[in-house]
C-alpha cells in the first residue's frame, strides 16, 4: 500500500514528456519488418505508446520469454522518442548481451535515417570520443551499451527513453544516474526481464512500475 500511494503521488505531480508523435522512422521500421508482430507485441507496444503519450513519466516493466520479441518492442519504444525530436538509450547487464542488442537494432534500422552507436567498458578511448561527440550533439539517435552509459562523461542532448535489460542486474544508484541524465524532466523507463515474476511478486518487488507480459512466442519459436 505504501508503494502504491507513492506511485499514486509521483503520477500526479511527476511531469512527463509528451510523444504523441508516430513518425517516419517509427513507420518505415515497422513497414520493412520481416515478420509481422505477435499480438501480444503489439498489445506491449499500445500500453508503451499510452505511456508515453499521457504526460506522466512511464515506468513499466516488460516481461516475456527469451525469444519473445522484447528487443524489437524496446526499438520500437525507441523510435517513437526519436521521431518526437528525443534520444534513446539501451543498456545491458553484460557486453556479450550489448553487443547482440546493437547487431539487431542495426539491422532493423538499415531502411531508416537513424544513427545507433554502441558504448562498452572496452571501447577504446579513440573510439569512445566520436561516440560521446555525436551523443551530445544530437547526432546519436539511440546508444546500445553497458553500464558504461552512467558514467558522468556520457551526455545526452536529449534523453527522452531509457531501456533497462535484465534490470535485477542492476542497483538502484545505478538506474537513478541513468534518469538524472536528462537535466530536468525524467525520461520514460522501460525495464525488461525473461524472469517470470508472478503479479503480486512484481507489485511487491517493483510497486512504482506498470506490468506488461509478452505471453506469446513468434510462430516457429
Amino acid at each position: 500500500l505504501g508503494l502504491l500511494k507513492q506511485r499514486c503521488i509521483n503520477t500526479r505531480n511527476g511531469n512527463g514528456l509528451v510523444m504523441q508523435h508516430v513518425g517516419k522512422n517509427f513507420r518505415d521500421c515497422y513497414n520493412s519488418l520481416p515478420y509481422a508482430l505477435t499480438n501480444a507485441q503489439k498489445k506491449v507496444m499500445r500500453e508503451i505508446y499510452s505511456d508515453m503519450k499521457s504526460g506522466h513519466q512511464m515506468n513499466r516493466l516488460l516481461q516475456g520469454d527469451v525469444g519473445s520479441g522484447k528487443t524489437l518492442v524496446a526499438l520500437l519504444s525507441a523510435l517513437l522518442a526519436v521521431d518526437n525530436g528525443y534520444q534513446a538509450c539501451i543498456m545491458a547487464p553484460t557486453e556479450v548481451l550489448a553487443r547482440q542488442h546493437y547487431a539487431s537494432l542495426s539491422k532493423f534500422l538499415l531502411k531508416t535515417g537513424v544513427k545507433v552507436a554502441l558504448l562498452t567498458g572496452s571501447t577504446k578511448q579513440k573510439d569512445r570520443k566520436p561516440v560521446l561527440s555525436s551523443l551530445a550533439d544530437g547526432e546519436t539517435h539511440i546508444l546500445v551499451g553497458t553500464h558504461a552509459l552512467i558514467e558522468d562523461n556520457v551526455v545526452f542532448k536529449s534523453l527522452g527513453l531509457a531501456v533497462i535489460d535484465e534490470q535485477h542486474r542492476f542497483g538502484v544508484e545505478q538506474r537513478s544516474r541513468l534518469w538524472n541524465k536528462n537535466n530536468g524532466i525524467p525520461p520514460h523507463i522501460l525495464v525488461m526481464t525473461a524472469t517470470p515474476i508472478p503479479r503480486t511478486l512484481a507489485m511487491t518487488l517493483y510497486g512504482d512500475l506498470d506490468v506488461s507480459v509478452i505471453d506469446e512466442l513468434p510462430p516457429g519459436r
